[in-house]
């Protein structure tokens, strides 16, 4: 019968040597992301322009119309520009908070998982960015060209992240379904069985995830989505595989 009391790596360290590392992951975790939002300040007019090149393009200027809420939007763009330019060192400190508790084949597992869930999230905001997100701004401010824009920082602000982020985690798609087939939570069969429904409830979200009620910017952003939801599909076909070709291989052995 085999031992199921085995100790986790690091299970022996005390409660308050894991209070005094997480404290000091916290706090370099923090000094990291104040550096770095102070170094985005310094260039926080070229980062402003940026953000705002759909709207110059359009001959268009934002406005503020409160004393402080140009100052505070310049603050908030730097504070995320800080978070964005320390995230290898939040995660480098997350990951030595947590590797001293993971088995070998657990760090392998997370080594490959974090790079390749930041590259994906990463090439989702940078092609929103580069097409749904311009597509958006000018087909929105034209359906009401009647009207003169006056548009505020602190809104178009918000409007950027609540498109941009979206597709960053959009683009995790196929990453989930290599975590779920590899756990036998779903199948390519499945996937393939359920493909007609995935793609009803993908212009759903298409049209809840996008900031207007245009449907060529909904169209836009259900497009990848489909084509992502085809690579999970690929994905699981070869998760599936390996899983079953290591099955044959330990049968095999067993026989």
């Amino acid at each position: 019968m085999g031992n199921n009391s085995e100790e986790r790596p690091g299970q022996a360290m005390g409660l308050l040597d894991h209070l005094e590392d997480l404290r000091k992951c916290i706090i370099v975790s923090i000094i990291a992301i104040v550096v770095c939002s102070i170094i985005s300040f310094a260039f926080i007019e070229h980062i402003v322009d940026i953000i705002t090149k759909p709207l110059t393009a359009q001959e268009i200027t934002p406005v503020f119309t409160a004393v402080t809420e140009g100052i505070f939007t310049y603050f908030k763009i730097a504070l995320i520009s800080g978070i964005i330019l320390a995230f290898p060192v939040v995660i480098w400190q997350a990951w030595r908070f947590l590797v001293p508790a993971l088995y070998p084949h657990e760090k392998k597992y997370l080594c490959k998982l974090i790079p390749i869930s930041i590259i994906l999230f990463v090439a989702g905001v940078v092609f929103a960015y580069f097409t749904i997100f311009p597509l958006a701004v000018y087909v929105l401010i034209n359906l009401a060209s009647e009207f003169e824009p006056m548009l505020t920082i602190s809104k178009y602000l918000s409007f950027t992240l609540s498109l941009l982020i979206p597709f960053g985690l959009i683009f995790e798609f196929p990453l989930v379904i290599y975590f779920l087939t590899s756990i036998g939570a779903v199948t390519p069969q499945w996937l393939l069985r359920n493909r007609k429904y995935a793609i009803v409830i993908t212009f759903i979200l298409a049209a809840i995830l996008t900031p207007g009620p245009d449907p060529v910017s909904q169209l836009v952003m259900a497009a990848p989505m489909i084509v992502l939801y085809e690579a999970g599909i690929l994905v699981a076909k070869i998760v599936a595989k390996r899983r079953d070709r290591k099955r044959k291989e330990l049968n095999s052995e067993e026989v």
